[in-house]
């Protein structure tokens, strides 16, 4: 048996071991220690071989006592000889050799691929995570509001003053993300194709997330969005409409969030990467930058202020962007729950499609979320222009 044929039938057992169907467990673990001793045999063979052949190189190089060095007027006159003989030869008729290395390109293969642009929002890392593996839904308590205290006359009743308190529902919604490659391409290129595709599963799967935890409708089967009526904990009318980004925006972002008591210093400004660059664009009249935008990938901050960029948002600079759409979202990223029900399983899969030699891949996972703090966000949205 050939090290070819060793490390084929090597192959062969592994996709028997990952496969479904039953096989003989001991069998196959005999024969894979008589093909690992006949490998190490053959590796053995070989290699006392090469330095057997080193050691022959050596003998007749130190045998070599003359070697002749052409100049270059020796290889002029060589390739001016060698192409007399050629022209010599067409004139009689005769073929010509001119090698096939002219003819035929020799093709190579890298051995890694080459990454794409960041696609998944690091919003999806940076919310409040709550893991209840094997859970159907969750109800997240939140303080509405307190009372105020008031004067009380003698021998009267004291001033009702009781909080107020709101619920959150989160509910399971299942997500899901499939690919095929061939066996082909999990097994003959240099390059690791197959680990590509099942790294591919997981970032379709936090990539929808990442985008729902802003845009989800909270219908059945679906999470509830910051920018969602499904998200009840906050109050619409708080919403803020600019029709342009100016001097003035992010003052206006900033004093419109929060209590009257306070300005909240851990909030976050979730935006499109379009209305960053008008940030970071804007001029006054004397052409100094309005803004300092300091950008690390996804994230950074304006003036101080943390953002994060994620492609969900409408971007209020962006004249498709029509009237009432939301833009920009602002406030501590804790106040929104992503739940996960379940980890994130993916499977592979050699039955379907066996008869092609396609083998499919498919993650699941199982996740919720909403807003769980009383107008834990400041939403931004398009306005009319004046």
């Amino acid at each position: 048996m050939t090290l070819a044929q060793i490390l084929a039938r090597k192959a062969e057992i592994r996709s028997l071991l990952e496969g479904d169907q039953e096989v003989d467990l001991a069998a196959l673990e005999v024969e894979l220690r008589e093909l690992d001793e006949k490998q190490k045999n053959l590796e053995t063979r070989a290699r006392l071989l090469k330095e057997a052949d080193d050691i022959n190189k050596g003998q007749a190089s130190e045998a070599r006592t003359v070697e002749t060095f052409n100049t270059e007027t020796e290889k002029r006159d060589q390739e001016l000889e060698a192409s007399e003989k050629r022209g010599q030869a067409l004139k009689e008729n005769r073929s010509v050799t001119v090698g096939s290395s002219s003819i035929v390109l020799p093709k190579h293969q890298a051995t890694d691929i080459r990454p794409t642009f960041n696609e998944v929002s690091t919003l999806i890392d940076r919310v409040q995570v709550k893991p209840l593996v094997g859970g159907e839904s969750f109800s997240q308590p939140y303080i509405k509001g307190y009372g105020t205290g008031d004067y009380t006359a003698e021998g009267a009743d004291a001033t009702d003053a009781e909080p107020t308190f709101g619920y959150a529902d989160i509910t399971k919604a299942k997500v899901t993300a499939y690919a095929e490659d061939t066996e082909e391409l999990q097994k003959l290129p240099a390059a690791d194709y197959d680990n590509e595709v099942m790294k591919g599963i997981t970032i379709a799967s936090r990539k929808k997330l990442s985008r729902e935890i802003l845009v989800g409708t909270g219908a059945t089967n679906r999470l509830a969005g910051i920018f969602s009526t499904a998200a009840t904990a906050i109050d619409a009318a708080t919403d803020l409409g600019i029709s342009s980004i100016t001097a003035e925006t992010l003052d206006d972002i900033i004093y419109s969030y929060g209590g009257d008591e306070d300005v909240e210093d851990a909030a976050v400004l979730i935006l499109n990467k379009k209305d960053l660059k008008a940030f970071a664009k804007l001029r006054t009249d004397d052409g100094k930058k309005v803004y300092t935008v300091v950008s690390q990938g996804n994230s950074g901050t304006i003036d101080g202020v943390p953002f994060i960029i994620n492609s969900a948002c409408k971007a209020v600079s962006d004249a498709a962007t029509t009237t009432g759409q939301y833009g920009m979202a602002y406030g501590p990223l804790s106040n929104y729950m992503l739940t996960v029900f379940s980890d994130m399983d993916v499977t592979r899969s050699t039955d379907y499609k066996f008869k092609q030699g396609m083998i499919a891949h498919k993650g699941v996972i199982f996740a919720g979320g909403n807003v769980v703090s009383k107008n834990g966000f400041l939403r931004v949205k398009k306005a009319p222009v004046a």
